[in-house]
Parts: structure tokens; C-alpha cells; sequence
């Protein structure tokens, strides 16, 4: 039986883990899928590659009421399809010969394999029993399947597939409500792809702010075939393409998607055997430590965080590093204030609590709004739809929540973050600097003015 220092499960954050530290440890790293995680291969990189190019294609069309007429002459998917993946296959393919054949990685022994517990930190890979003293949980998560009869038959996507399309579908429908059927509806009927949405619940993206996600639905709906509160109950072809059956009401369409959420992959590890808890979703249980239920094993990123966020998963890894090498004086893992984006059309970003998560803590609070309309650079894009919501403590001034939607508002919202997480005070924020005038950033200047703190 084969005894490592430390086994790690997973390539995606989980593989930053490593460095000249740790030279002196016997390492097993164990991938069954490919090299780099979700975020490199099948999520936040690709789908961002293609976002832009959709932002580029759509920008024809909001270009003539500012007098500039232009047209978009015609969108060559396979080349940006070939683009992306140029670059992301062979980053993908380098750090599996970078950890298989590098001479920095001699103390490291790759399996290529699926890893199954047979007990405490004793594991099956391949048919070979191996142990280790540590071990990290660092598998990621999945699409979630639809339980839908009929869809397997006529055919689906997930986003693990879409972005490999050899063409361009005339009609594409996506089941799901959330961020990854939001992106990919932009990129698609910005590439002129008739998109049809279904949820099942009243709004998109339903987990955002009330106003946030109240607005998107409107914008959406202008844009998109929109079909809420509505459930797909069977799925067939026809004549003229899939026909997905919602109660009596039918869509056709040419190509489904199916984007209602992602499963941790802890359901593949036998995670029972090695006294690993998981909670009722299947995310590993840790403490503020990254520290799983059983002795010396720790957990990072999609399988044991709901949030779901690379970001994240970088976060805990470096908690997880420090852990390991210096185990008599353990740092925690800070998820006070966790943002996240999405790259829609138009953008949306936030951080902190939403205003429903506020009242439901029944303690005071205030609210501001700052369109982009009030803005001089809002002036200039002529954006009569975005705006930025703060929520805060009236009395101290700390933010409880920022969000935005709009243009940019991945990066109008970095400010607010910081003033989160190092206890900038709104006021302070607001008066105790410089806005550049007339810049964007004063969206959020005047948000912050605008609350009525005591």
C-alpha cells in the first residue's frame, strides 16, 4: 500500500496549493477530468472569452440613438469558439505536463484515475489502495441533469458543453434562471440566436436583490422569449425541431440548454468511509479552518462552498496551504464580505446582504439608489435602466450590501468591497477623497451620499 505526506483531490485551486515548500513532502495529486478545474475549462475563463465578444456584437445596435450608425456584418463563432479554446486547451494540457514531467515535481505522483474512500484517509485510485496523513477535498462540482422525460432522447447542453457548438443554432432555449442562463442569453442573441428563456420561478435571477433582480427580469423580457413560473414537463422532436412541452403551452426550438445549477462532486468520493459529513446539498462540511469532519482532511472551493466562486476557491486554498504547513497556528478563512458578478447584459455585481436578507435580521437600516441617468458619464452613455443600491446602518455608517447593475458594474463595485472589508464608514468614504469627475465611479459617490444616516 502506497503512503503519501499529503493527497490532494482535485487540479483545480487545489493544485496552487503546491510549492517549493512543500519539495520535501511525498505528494499524490489526483485528476480524473482535466487539468485546471471548472473555472479554466468549462467556466468563469471561457464563458468571460466570450462575453466580450458578444459585448462587441451587440454594441451595433446601442449605438444609434447617440447618432452612431453602424452594423454588425456577421459573427464567425468557429473563430471565436477557436480563439478561446486555443488558448485555454493548451494552459489546460501544459499543467498536467507540468506536474507529470517537470523536474519540479518529482516528489509528486499524478493518478489519472476516480478516487474512492475505503476508510480514514485511505483511498482506492485505480485499483491501488494508497494512505496519506492530509489530505485535501478539492473535486469541484457538476451541472446538475434535469429529470425532464424525453430530454435525453432529443438531446441537451449543459454549460460543460455548450461552448464547443460547431455552429450556431437559429434557436436556442434555456431551462434555468440563474447567472449561467444569464450570460450564456446574452451571448447568444447578441450573436443573433433567437433565446428563449424558462424558470420556474416569478423572476430571473432570483437571488439577487429584489430591485436588482425585478430590473433584470424587465430588461430580459425586452430581449428574450421570457417564460416564468413555468416547468418543462416533457420534451420531443418534431418536424421542425425539440418541442419541450410546458403545460400545455410548447416551445420549439433547435438546441437546449439546461443551466439549473451545479452539484458538489462529493457523492463520487465515498466520503462516508473516511467520516466526512456532507450537508443535505452535498457541499463537504468545514469549519472557519477549511477542516472537514475527519481528522486531517480539509476541503476547498465548489465541493464544500455554496458560494460557488473562484474567488473563493483561491481564498481557501491559501487558508488550506498555511494549515497544512503550519498546523500549530491555523489562520481562518474570512467570508464576511464574498462579491460576485454577473456577466449579462447588462452587468450585474454585488457584496454583502440583499435588502430582504437585511429586514429579515429586524434591526434598522437605510437605503440609497444612485441611477447611472444622474451621472455625467451616464449622460454621455445615455443608460436610462442602471443604478447602484446601498444598504447601511444609519447609525454607524458601516454598508451592509452594495449592488449594482449596469454598465461595468463588476468594477464599480470593487470600492464598496473595500470599504466592507476594512470598515470604511460611509461618510468617511464619500467625503474623504477624491471622485474623478466625470467619471463612472461617482455612481458610487453619490449612492453613498445619498443614504440618510442618522
Amino acid at each position: 500500500m502506497t503512503h503519501y505526506d499529503l493527497l490532494i483531490i482535485g487540479t483545480g485551486s487545489g493544485n496552487s496549493i503546491l510549492d517549493r515548500r512543500f519539495a520535501g513532502w511525498r505528494v499524490a495529486i489526483v485528476e480524473k477530468g482535466v487539468f485546471g478545474g471548472t473555472c479554466l475549462n468549462v467556466g468563469c475563463i471561457p464563458t468571460k472569452m466570450f462575453v466580450h465578444p458578444a459585448d462587441l456584437a451587440s454594441a451595433p445596435a446601442a449605438g444609434a440613438r447617440l447618432g452612431v450608425d453602424a452594423t454588425l456584418d456577421g459573427v464567425r463563432w468557429t473563430d471565436i469558439r477557436d480563439r478561446i479554446f486555443g488558448r485555454i486547451d493548451p494552459i489546460a494540457a501544459g499543467g498536467r505536463e507540468y506536474r507529470l514531467h517537470h523536474q519540479d515535481n518529482a516528489n509528486v505522483t499524478v493518478y489519472e484515475e476516480t478516487a474512492r474512500f475505503t476508510g480514514p484517509r485511505t483511498l482506492e485510485i485505480g485499483g491501488e489502495h494508497v494512505t496519506a496523513d492530509r489530505i485535501v477535498l478539492a473535486a469541484g462540482g457538476r451541472p446538475v441533469l434535469p429529470d425532464v422525460p424525453g430530454l435525453d432522447e432529443v438531446g441537451y447542453h449543459t454549460s460543460d458543453t455548450i461552448m464547443r457548438l460547431d455552429a450556431l443554432p437559429r434557436r436556442i432555449t434555456i431551462i434555468g434562471g440563474g447567472f449561467v442562463s444569464a450570460e450564456f442569453a446574452h451571448v447568444f442573441s447578441s450573436f443573433g440566436v433567437e433565446v428563449t428563456v424558462i424558470a420556474r420561478s416569478s423572476r430571473l435571477l432570483r437571488h439577487e436583490d429584489g430591485d436588482i433582480s425585478a430590473r433584470f427580469t424587465e430588461l430580459a423580457r425586452q430581449k428574450w422569449d421570457v417564460r416564468l413560473e413555468r416547468k418543462v414537463l416533457r420534451a420531443s422532436r418534431g418536424p421542425g425541431g425539440i418541442l419541450l412541452d410546458l403545460d400545455g403551452d410548447v416551445v420549439e426550438t433547435d438546441l437546449v440548454l439546461v443551466a439549473i445549477g451545479r452539484t458538489p462532486n462529493s457523492d463520487l468520493l465515498n466520503l462516508p468511509a473516511a467520516g466526512v459529513e456532507v450537508t443535505p446539498d452535498g457541499h463537504v462540511v468545514v469549519d472557519s479552518f477549511q477542516r472537514t469532519t475527519a481528522e486531517d482532511v480539509w476541503a476547498l472551493g465548489d465541493i464544500s462552498s455554496p458560494l460557488e466562486l473562484k474567488h473563493v476557491a483561491n481564498h481557501e486554498a491559501r487558508v488550506v496551504q498555511h494549515n497544512l504547513l503550519n498546523p500549530e497556528a491555523p489562520i481562518a478563512a474570512d467570508h464576511r464580505y464574498v462579491p460576485h458578478a454577473v456577466f449579462t447584459a447588462p452587468q450585474i455585481a454585488s457584496v454583502g446582504a440583499t435588502e430582504e436578507e437585511v429586514r429579515e435580521r429586524d434591526f434598522r437600516y437605510v437605503t440609497s439608489k444612485q441611477d447611472y441617468a444622474g451621472i455625467a458619464y451616464g449622460w454621455a452613455m445615455e443608460d436610462t435602466t442602471g443604478f447602484a443600491k446601498l444598504l447601511a446602518d444609519p447609525g454607524s455608517g458601516q454598508l451592509l450590501g452594495a449592488h449594482i447593475i449596469g454598465p461595468q458594474a463588476s468594477t464599480l463595485i470593487q470600492p464598496l468591497i473595500q470599504a466592507m472589508s476594512f470598515g470604511l464608514d460611509a461618510r468617511t468614504m464619500a467625503r474623504g477623497q477624491y471622485w474623478i469627475h466625470p467619471a463612472m465611479p461617482e455612481l458610487v459617490e453619490n449612492a453613498l451620499l445619498n443614504l440618510p444616516l442618522d
